[in-house]
């Protein structure tokens, strides 16, 4: 798909979408029906796989299409909008499965979306979602009947004026965020280290001991030690865990590095960083989250929580070591 907006989307399935409907003669979904129907989509396995991100546009593909509803992916890079729009006579539901997204409607506050919190919606329902943190999101959203019609507004005041084609408000919006962004947090401009590690940490899906070994046990992601050496001979180490100390790590998995290590061969791995207590891990992953690795986390509570969890551990002398350092 080329198109930026979702009424490009809609165009390209529009015909598919309207026989299936009158063919069919299906019931239509509620939007709590359709609420239950993209959180227990968002959980299930192997949809993540075939998330990619665009830097032009925002990515979407749909992965399912029924008679009654359909269910599209969509994943939002820093900056990247819908403008306002409705959905025609569809009602709808979505949830953010991993970042963070806002929506905005007319007169009212912007509510932010955390993962796992979803939003539902009736016909004709009116908004602009935005992705307007500093790291990747990605949704799941469920309409019934599929979409077949879409319109696009412009924001007058407290009021929603039609327009006839898409104009270049996602742009617009993008560049708008980026200053605000810039601004600085005080007079000074200065930022406390706990300031820092906090928005670091506002980017980040966290990952508990159990979950991060999860991950590794299944081969979707890469366990990555940077403490120093020093640390190691003290503390021990993770099984299987990559040995890359700080001072080297954005190197060594930069995919456009000419020092990266061999599994760095893309920005979708999923890299989950630990130290000893996680607080260095939290500014690292979020670092690797500015060179395009989207799925970058950490281990909340370091090596220390994964020891006192009870999960295996081994000596420094038995760890793969990055040696190309």
């Amino acid at each position: 798909m080329q198109l930026a907006t979702e009424e490009g989307l809609v165009r390209e399935t529009s015909s598919v979408l309207i026989s299936a409907k009158s063919e069919s003669g299906a019931i239509l979904r509620t939007p709590e029906e359709l609420t239950d129907i993209v959180l227990s989509f968002a959980s299930s396995e192997g949809w993540m796989d075939r998330v990619r991100l665009r830097t032009g546009h925002r990515w979407y593909e749909r992965l399912f299409q029924g008679p009654d509803y359909d269910i599209w992916a969509i994943s939002w890079l820093p900056g990247q909008s819908t403008g306002f729009h409705d959905h025609g006579e569809s009602s709808g539901a979505f949830v953010v499965a991993t970042g963070i997204l806002e929506e905005h409607r007319p007169g009212e506050q912007t509510l932010v979306i955390h993962p796992g919190k979803p939003r539902a919606f009736g016909p004709d329902y009116a908004h602009d979602v935005r992705n307007a943190s500093v790291a990747p999101a990605v949704s799941i959203h469920a309409y019934s009947p599929p979409l077949t019609d879409m319109n696009e507004y412009e924001l007058d005041g407290n009021q929603l004026v039609p327009r006839e084609r898409a104009s270049e408000r996602a742009e617009t919006l993008r560049q708008e965020w980026h200053v605000q962004r810039g601004k600085p947090a005080n007079q000074t401009g200065a930022l406390s280290i706990e300031q820092v590690l906090a928005a670091a940490r506002a980017r980040l899906r966290r990952l508990s001991p159990d979950e991060a070994n999860e991950s590794a046990a299944k081969a979707e992601a890469v366990l990555v030690d940077i403490r120093p050496e020093a640390q190691r001979t003290i503390e021990g180490s993770i099984p299987g865990a990559l040995i890359v100390e700080r001072n080297v790590l954005e190197w060594r998995f930069d995919p456009a590095s000419s020092t990266r290590l061999p599994v760095a061969t893309d920005h979708d791995l999923q890299v989950i960083v630990f130290c000893s207590e996680g607080y260095t891990s939290s500014l690292a992953a979020a670092a690797l989250q500015d060179l395009g690795l989207w799925r970058a986390t950490d281990i909340v509570g370091g090596f220390h929580a994964w020891r006192a969890t009870g999960l295996p551990i081994e000596p420094p002398s038995n760890a793969f070591k990055d040696r190309s350092s």
